[in-house]
């Protein structure tokens, strides 16, 4: 039989135990993990920490929660947009270039980041998208060759390199992120 105070007791004691199990669910609520900072602590030995961190955060307010399969897809997308982006800017400068060696050296730069690492990080992406690793690796010879190739072309045109040398440092550093995000994902998964 139960005492007058019992059933009090025992109403007091089921909420406690109720708040106690609630209360580490709002505390991680208020407190989400940064996987951008994570994602790119993982990969420091290969890309600046904080070029990584600005690169992805870049991609909007969902990254910074998103996991390291996705931070690997934006990066492969901000590596192909950069690519794009200096494949334009050397296509226009080659037009527009009056000296024949860094008018060929500007072409070669437009034709590598056109041809090889832009259409590569693509189709890396895309098989990234859907874990088909092996192929993706594949493909990762292909999507650093506009950066430093770019650069060699070019050394017989000084101004021309100058004029190409931010749009190839901030490609290279993408496709190193994509390259180390996709190492250190692909080793888990085979």
């Amino acid at each position: 039989m139960m005492t007058s105070c019992s059933a009090p007791l025992l109403l007091v004691l089921a909420l406690l135990a109720a708040g106690v199990q609630a209360a580490p669910s709002a505390a991680a609520a208020a407190a989400p993990v940064d996987t951008v900072a994570d994602s790119c602590d993982l990969i420091r030995d290969f890309v600046n920490y904080t070029f990584c961190v600005t690169a992805l955060r870049s991609a909007g307010p969902g990254a910074s929660t998103a996991d390291r399969h996705a931070h690997l897809l934006i990066a492969a997308d901000l590596a192909a947009a950069r690519g794009a982006s200096a494949r334009d800017a050397a296509d226009a400068m080659a037009r527009a270039e009056r000296d024949p060696a860094a008018r060929d050296g500007l072409e070669a730069c437009a034709f590598l980041y056109g041809a090889s690492s832009v259409p590569a990080l693509r189709f890396l992406r895309g098989y990234a998208a859907v874990s088909a690793w092996d192929r993706a690796r594949e493909l990762l010879q292909l999507t650093g060759q506009a950066g430093f190739g770019c650069e060699a072309a070019l050394d017989e045109a000084p101004q021309a390199k100058g004029r190409m040398a931010a749009a190839n440092k901030e490609f290279q550093q993408l496709d190193a992120m994509t390259t180390a995000l996709f190492n250190k994902i692909a080793v888990r998964h085979g």
